[in-house]
């Protein structure tokens, strides 16, 4: 379902960049994997902008589909009852949100959700620490952050530091920012299927 969703970034391009969707995830995924990052955070890197792959209409019909298929065996003891699809909602949120709530609901650990839904806090914290860090961002990503909440307060620094998984939110922002790079070639999609079917297998038993 995951790897559906990935596959169809290759004909949607990247916010602005000289790349596809799938392109830049692939990359930041490498970039995770030269780092010697474990599996959760190279899985991460992979699904960091899973919210922008597809609609949140179609997101949410993907998830109530997901829900039907694991529960056959309740549905056909219920078929007197109404069915509640359409009453299933993902809201309206930023795509990071959105991403780590779609994937909370598959069945990805704590950490792959959180670092997934950071990568943009993470963004608005290196704009507050590193004058140098927004002078490099591309004209896209410097757009975007206006619509993100611009920079850190101190206050938002400070708590933000505290986080344990700071360094690797930190990085990840890093590996993001650098992917976008035109014509590097990367590992495929399929290169990351196994791990991804692992992960999930130790969560839940779950499938992507």
């Amino acid at each position: 379902m995951v790897f559906e969703l990935l596959e169809r970034g290759s004909d949607r391009g990247y916010i602005g960049e000289q790349i596809s969707q799938l392109e830049h995830a692939l990359q930041a995924t490498l970039f995770a994997v030269q780092s010697k990052a474990d599996d959760e955070t190279v899985i991460a890197s992979l699904l960091h902008d899973i919210g922008q792959f597809c609609s949140a209409s179609e997101l949410n019909q993907m998830l109530v589909d997901a829900f039907d298929i694991n529960n056959d065996n309740a549905a056909d003891s219920q078929d007197s009852k109404p069915s509640n699809k359409k009453s299933v909602s993902v809201g309206v949120m930023g795509h990071e949100k959105l991403g780590s709530d779609y994937l909370s609901k598959l069945g990805f650990s704590k950490k792959v959700c959180d670092l997934v839904e950071s990568h943009v806090v993470a963004k608005r914290y290196l704009t507050a620490v590193d004058p140098n860090y927004y002078a490099g961002l591309s004209n896209a990503s410097k757009q975007s952050l206006k619509f993100q909440g611009g920079p850190f307060s101190e206050e938002e620094v400070s708590i933000f530091e505290s986080d344990p998984l700071f360094k690797q939110k930190v990085q990840l922002r890093k590996w993001d920012d650098a992917s976008k790079v035109v014509g590097l070639q990367t590992p495929g999609l399929e290169a990351y299927r196994k791990m991804a079917v692992n992960h999930l297998s130790s969560q839940n038993g779950n499938m992507v």
